[in-house]
């Protein structure tokens, strides 16, 4: 059994250490009289997948975990009532543009992932996403030796995901259950902890400032 089944009180997200990449800040973007703040998260991501080419947004690789800890953290300002985070979730796509040529590209990704605290799981987002040809793609990640300096792996579609967070709340943990794909060789199903099966991006948090 797994914590999304049956999420123990003794997991414990491993707060505010520095991954490989280092902790994403944001600065406020929009503010109000009343301290109504959006802003782009403060995040830890275990495994960055790198900057989109047209967005200049961070892409960050879902693992699945059996754990909160194994999972994306993202920081919650101090705030008075519930917070909103709000993100993207994208299918995860190895391009092959050789597959492409041959008809054989065609895949299908339904992914499932948690966002949880160490006391409850809050929402269970899945995203649907689909590869035909490259136009499907959501934005190419610098860094690779493609053409362009660009990576093989690449985000596909999108769910705009929204998640209200508790007022007790300074910490959530987005993390990766289960993949399905579905190519014209047959189908297959990944649930083993550390797999990348998903990626997300524009983490924002609203809240009211204390």
């Amino acid at each position: 059994m797994t914590i999304w089944s049956n999420l123990p009180r003794r997991c414990r997200a491993r707060g505010r250490a520095v991954a490989a990449a280092g902790l994403v800040l944001g600065v406020a973007t929009v503010s109000s009289a009343q301290s109504q703040r959006i802003e782009p998260a403060e995040f830890r991501c275990p495994s960055v997948l790198g900057v989109g080419v047209d967005t200049g947004h961070i892409y960050c690789d879902v693992l699945i975990g059996t754990e909160v800890a194994d999972g994306i953290i993202v920081v919650i300002p101090s705030h008075r009532g519930p917070a909103v985070v709000t993100f993207n979730l994208h299918g995860r796509h190895t391009y092959s543009e050789d597959e492409v040529a041959r008809g054989r590209g065609y895949a299908r990704y339904l992914a499932s992932t948690a966002v949880a605290t160490t006391e409850v799981v809050l929402s269970r987002p899945l995203v649907l996403a689909e590869f035909r040809s490259v136009a499907d793609l959501a934005d190419r990640v610098g860094g690779g030796a493609g053409p362009g300096g660009v990576k093989a792996v690449a985000p596909v579609a999108g769910e705009a995901i929204r998640v209200t967070v508790p007022d007790d709340v300074t910490e959530i943990s987005i993390v990766g259950i289960e993949l399905e794909v579905l190519r014209l060789d047959g189908r297959e199903t990944f649930t083993s902890p550390g797999r990348p099966i998903a990626v997300i991006s524009d983490v924002q948090v609203e809240y009211r400032a204390r």
